[in-house]
């Protein structure tokens, strides 16, 4: 398998001069641990996780040490976890010059770069732009495609994938999904806050030609408490 058939295609980014609080608002509102960060031109600059955000004074979990072990910290390091406990726009906390992966690089060695660099996420590059990213939760999803045995997937597949994210793309109603297609099986993945949107994207799906069956993997948000609902997994063929 290939990077390209699991990743997830319809991917937020953010500007180094944003906020912090833009940055938080962002992952929170679309439930997402980590952004490609970018700048005027669409050129990957960095990555940004919840886990730059850990130690905060705004949330007073800032580290703390004993003077004597201050001094031996250095002022080097004292002033740069300063920046990042202190500072409000991502370009201070963001991880710079992230390690990537092209589409056709093989999910083996995705795997392997996130084990040995202990990383979550890998954001996926094409001439030099950001046309995707790869985390953990894609890995369990194209897992979950496959346990019945089904073949890998084709060139035919890769059309399918491509067909739907562009439907989905072009429309308003979409949240943030994310498609796997083998063997003309499609599998939808997503959060939703309105049962319609959950029916819209299989409809989408079912419409392209080639589809022979959808599973949706749906959660619903209310949008009031903000609890996570999650669906009856759904197949439907044709």
């Amino acid at each position: 398998m290939k990077v390209a058939d699991v990743m997830t295609s319809n991917v937020l980014t953010v500007r180094p001069d944003a906020s912090i609080a833009e940055m938080a608002k962002l992952m929170l509102d679309n439930r997402i641990s980590g952004l490609p960060v970018v700048d005027d031109r669409g050129n990957l600059v960095g990555i940004v996780t919840e886990g730059d955000c850990l130690r905060r004074t705004e949330t007073g979990t800032e580290r703390k040490r004993p003077r004597w072990l201050e001094f031996l910290t250095g002022p080097g390091r004292l002033a740069d976890e300063y920046i990042q406990t202190r500072s409000r726009k991502v370009a201070d906390v963001m991880t710079q010059t992230p390690i990537t992966v092209a589409e056709d690089t093989a999910l083996e060695k995705a795997v392997h770069l996130m084990e040995s660099r202990r990383i979550k996420r890998l954001p996926v590059m094409r001439d030099g732009k950001v046309v995707g990213i790869v985390s953990r939760a894609n890995l369990l999803q194209a897992l979950a495609s496959v346990v019945g045995n089904i073949p890998s997937a084709g060139p035919n597949d890769a059309a399918i994938h491509d067909q739907i994210m562009s439907e989905l793309g072009n429309q308003p109603w979409a949240p943030h999904f994310n498609v796997t297609v083998r063997d003309g099986i499609v599998d939808l993945w997503g959060i939703v806050l309105a049962p319609h949107q959950r029916e819209a994207a299989i409809v989408a799906a079912e419409n392209v030609s080639g589809v022979k069956a959808v599973r949706s993997h749906f959660a619903w948000v209310d949008p009031h408490s903000g609890m996570i609902i999650q669906y009856p997994e759904e197949s439907t063929s044709r």
